[in-house]
């Protein structure tokens, strides 16, 4: 067995260090979610915080301006739910019973023909919807309680994430230049010149792969606004401009807009046009959305083709769950250049014998 030259060993240490690396990131996920969040959202927020600090703005002024302008447009956001359910609810607590026992008389039959005996108990479902639906505030915060009492260590991990997430921006967002420069430091001399150049190419796609997606979020918000509206929906807009800026999650943000508007289509028309109308939007803006818009206007700007960026989506999310799923298209961009240029080094040692 011959042995391994200096070399030869460096690049099996690094291998070997990436390969831990990675091992203790998988293992950590969970603790390191609010710090993955809070550095994603930093680098996308700082260029905003060193213009205003370029202008004369004190540092810290400038941090807490861009991350309180950031909290608020997220409210607003989220905002856009509530005049869906309040609109929603005291529907919801009228016709759900109605539409039960509409469901049972329809489908019951229905599948009786093929051997398979279902039937709703209405009864049941009345008394649900008079429980829950007709609650007071103190009796809906005393059941919310009783939940988080249930499953407390989920709701600490939200309420300690809420927390965490924007602490871990203002300091990320304070010290980025000093991070920068320190991650510089440790470069070797001789290879520092190709670590800005790769840092800056990778700070180039990251740019393009954001305002590509943030151009789909505003077509799709146009489309599902306009769509929902020619079908006749009160709450056209707000449905439709929640799920646009929701598809930033891949599928949860389609999965909760889809929900919303089955619920307004259902509790408006209480026939199968609601449905109706919701699957011909939906389905068509996910088709347009999947096969279209992410591919060409995100895919196509960081240099990954469709299938490469459905693929992405997919590994990422079974390897790192929700976490996953939002960093997948950005990691996989810094790859792609990272790839780029390990190749551009492999055919030049060929040309040149090295």
């Amino acid at each position: 067995m011959t042995a391994l030259t200096p070399a030869q060993r460096q690049t099996l240490t690094w291998l070997g260090m990436a390969a831990a690396g990675f091992w203790l990131l998988w293992l950590l996920g969970p603790v390191l979610t609010p710090f993955i969040v809070g550095a994603v959202l930093a680098y996308a927020l700082h260029p905003a915080v060193e213009r205003l600090a370029a202008r004369g703005m004190p540092r810290l002024l400038a941090v807490l301006g861009v991350e309180i302008v950031f909290i608020v447009a997220l409210l607003a956001v989220l905002l856009l739910i509530v005049p869906i359910m309040t609109r929603e609810l005291p529907l919801l607590r009228e016709q759900i019973p109605t539409l039960a026992a509409r469901l049972n008389d329809t489908v019951s039959p229905w599948l009786a023909q093929y051997g398979i005996a279902v039937a709703l108990d209405t009864d049941s479902i009345k008394r649900f919807v008079l429980t829950y639906l007709d609650a007071n505030f103190e009796e809906w915060l005393a059941a919310a309680l009783s939940s988080a009492r249930i499953g407390g260590s989920i709701v600490l991990s939200i309420v300690g994430n809420a927390v965490l997430v924007p602490v871990v921006l203002f300091y990320l967002l304070m010290d980025w230049p000093r991070l920068v420069q320190r991650a510089r430091s440790l470069v070797p001399p001789r290879l520092l010149a190709r670590f800005i150049g790769f840092t800056d190419e990778c700070d180039g796609v990251l740019g393009q792969y954001l305002r590509g997606q943030l151009l789909v979020m505003g077509i799709l918000a146009v489309f599902y606004s306009v769509g929902l509206a020619l079908f006749g929906f009160d709450l056209a807009v707000p449905v439709g401009v929640f799920t646009g800026l929701a598809i930033f999650v891949p599928y949860l943000g389609y999965g909760l807009g889809l929900v919303l508007a089955l619920l307004a289509g259902v509790l408006q028309f209480s026939s199968l046009y609601g449905l109706f109308a919701v699957a011909v939007v939906y389905g068509v803006g996910q088709v347009v959305e999947s096969l279209y818009l992410t591919p060409r206007l995100v895919g196509e700007r960081i240099g990954m083709n469709p299938l490469m960026v459905i693929f992405a989506l997919l590994a990422f999310g079974q390897l790192f769950g929700f976490v996953g799923v939002l960093i997948a298209l950005p990691v996989s961009a810094v790859l792609v250049v990272a790839v780029r240029r390990l190749k551009a080094v492999y055919l030049a040692s060929r040309l040149y014998g090295g």
